[in-house]
């Protein structure tokens, strides 16, 4: 990329969401998957024209019907799509040869009502494993859904692919370039079962820059390595986790290797937002924890370390208490399987120094334990390897409400 545009393009938040970019319209509403009447459990995205299209996919081994379709109509579609179909309050996950077809059909039903071919329709659902889709609510919603899109619809989206989220979650920015301006949008849920390893529960991404099939899942790779593969609830990854992003190049903004890091500029910014909100929106959470580990012997190392911090219960309910409990800390870095001398390793929580070089600093807990009594909390954790590996993770407390909420979830 040449110096004169990395320097000059700036990104700006603005409002929209999903639908912000031009070419992008959306429909929300209740088909009667979910019980309670009103409640939003069926949405569409589309674009005005055949897009490039992109997507992630759980690493998951047991994989929900329309992670499978997905990922093949991006193979026959070579990267093009027209629309984008979700449903949630039914996973469509481990329900056999039945769950393709319903899936199958749910792109049909957009296909035909968009009158695109059924591989340029990409499918997404959330909701309870193991249960079947009552398809005589789906395809009457579909049908409903087709026949109101509206580019004001973004928020009754973000609603729409909710499940235990406490709040919708979207975001837009505007990225200015010498070239011209384009706009990134998006939404996503996810609340509990989340360390996606790929991308987010259900993530969905718009832009109206035009861009390749190739660039865009360039971009969204490298987006959501920083962004949706850097959060964790619970450790859980799903059968559904998905991520997709479209653009329609309606802006006239053409991205070519110099642009591209404008693009992956707007793409980490809506996707940042996105996934921090949802670890604020951690099943049961009342904290958000940034985890911050450098100078590791890798940027990938770095990663690990957080992930197992991030992960630990002992950590995750010692900040919900308050209680600047470092050993738990450092137990869990130690453990991660990277290279960590004790010695050499320091401690903070909330900026205050709790271990270095192997001795405790006690005497600062009071201080910590003030810190984390904050809805926001930070812990930074030196290896002192001397690699400069560098990597932030955000995760949230476990409560007594996560415990609740999730032994409840089927009943």
């Amino acid at each position: 990329m040449s110096t004169s545009v990395e320097s000059t393009f700036s990104v700006a938040a603005v409002t929209g969401g999903v639908t912000a970019p031009a070419g992008f319209k959306a429909a929300g509403l209740h088909c009667g998957i979910k019980a309670k009447p009103g409640v939003l459990d069926l949405c569409v995205l589309a674009v005005d024209q055949p897009a490039a299209a992109a997507g992630l996919f759980t690493t998951n081994l047991a994989q929900a019907a329309p992670v499978t379709l997905s990922k093949r109509h991006l193979d026959v579609s070579m990267g093009q799509a027209s629309a984008v179909v979700v449903n949630s309050g039914c996973a469509n996950a481990c329900t056999g040869a039945d769950g393709l077809i319903n899936a199958r059909q749910m792109a049909v039903e957009v296909a035909a009502a968009l009158g695109c071919p059924v591989e340029q329709v990409l499918v997404a659902s959330t909701g309870v494993i193991g249960v079947g889709l009552h398809m005589d609510k789906v395809v009457p919603g579909i049908r409903q859904a087709t026949a109101s899109l509206g580019r004001e619809n973004g928020d009754a989206m973000a609603r729409a692919i909710m499940t235990t989220d406490p709040f919708p979650k979207s975001h837009a920015v505007t990225v200015t370039t010498p070239h011209g301006t384009f706009t990134v949008g998006g939404t996503a849920k996810g609340s509990g079962m989340i360390e996606p390893n790929m991308a987010t529960m259900l993530g969905f991404l718009t832009t109206d820059a035009q861009v390749t099939p190739a660039l865009l899942q360039r971009a969204l790779r490298g987006a959501a390595d920083d962004t949706f593969n850097a959060i964790t609830v619970d450790g859980e990854c799903s059968t559904n986790d998905c991520v997709f992003a479209m653009a329609s190049g309606a802006s006239g903004v053409v991205i070519n290797e110099d642009l591209y890091p404008a693009l992956l500029a707007g793409l980490y910014e809506v996707s940042r937002e996105l996934a921090i909100g949802i670890v604020r929106g951690g099943e049961g959470a009342t904290k958000l924890i940034t985890i911050a580990v450098t100078d590791a012997r890798s940027v990938a190392d770095a990663r690990r370390v957080a992930k197992t911090i991030a992960n630990s219960p002992l950590v995750k309910t010692a900040v919900h208490g308050a209680d600047p409990n470092w050993g738990r800390i450092v137990a869990a870095a130690g453990r991660a399987g990277v290279s960590f001398d004790v010695d050499r390793a320091t401690v903070q929580v909330g900026g205050v120094l709790l271990f270095e070089h192997g001795l405790p600093h006690d005497d600062a807990a009071p201080q910590a334990a003030k810190h984390l009594k904050n809805s926001e909390v930070r812990i930074d954790v030196d290896l002192g390897t001397g690699g400069g590996g560098n990597a932030t993770v955000w995760t949230c407390d476990l409560t007594a409400e996560y415990v609740r909420i999730n032994g409840e979830y089927r009943t």
